[in-house]
């Protein structure tokens, strides 16, 4: 078995297993991760998000990811900042938000933007709403995120949180066959404490990151 896709530890172990594939946790980070056998190529992964019907005129899909933006705008400085929204999507909503806020927004998805001039950038903050569950090189993601954000700067995550084993086996979460990558409190509290970042959690299922250094 290949080491943990976050921090690389050789300690984990089969957590749950159902009828469509097996999952794993790190005992060092606590990240839970799908059997990468069972993982979708690109082209089914990308059938799946071509269904999505996110739309920017959805009232009820902006108030979803107002639980992420206003939170996160109240802490973010005044003065006219710059702002990333990474996995954005078949229908890029949140920038459109916040750049109604007035802020200057650029957006990056591998499969409906996939601009790689805006991945070698600095911003002020970076979102990132159901995407990190869909991370399948989360090491890799990961680092990429927080190259991008300047000291000081936060990085906004929405993702639902996984908790113990009774609760994950009947998580509709874990269903989706493109959700690969299931982070929790602990998970995150691990990655701030390695790559000094201050955590805040935010209702069930937004995490705020503050980068500071």
């Amino acid at each position: 078995m290949q080491p943990c896709p976050l921090c690389h530890s050789e300690q984990h172990g089969v957590f749950v297993e159902d009828k469509n594939r097996c999952y794993f946790r790190c005992q060092q980070c606590a990240l839970i991760f799908a059997d990468p056998e069972a993982q979708l190529s690109p082209e089914q992964e990308k059938a799946v998000y071509d269904q999505h019907q996110n739309n920017p005129d959805d009232m009820g899909y902006r108030q979803f990811l107002g639980r992420l933006a206003t939170p996160l705008v109240e802490r973010l400085p005044a003065g006219p900042l710059d702002g990333l929204d990474f996995g954005s999507g078949p229908g890029p909503t949140l920038s459109i938000m916040l750049d109604e806020m007035g802020y200057n927004m650029a957006i990056y998805d591998p499969y409906f933007a996939p601009d790689p001039s805006v991945l070698t950038r600095q911003y002020d903050f970076v979102t990132c709403t159901e995407a990190i569950e869909h991370f399948n090189q989360p090491a890799k993601e990961w680092g990429l995120l927080l190259s991008m954000i300047k000291p000081g700067g936060w990085l906004g995550l929405m993702t639902k949180l996984a908790t113990d084993a009774e609760a994950f086996t009947r998580w509709h979460y874990k269903n989706d066959p493109t959700h690969v990558s299931f982070f929790s409190r602990d998970t995150f509290r691990f990655l701030a404490q390695r790559d000094g970042l201050e955590v805040e959690f935010v209702g069930n299922d937004v995490i705020l990151l503050r980068k500071t250094q």
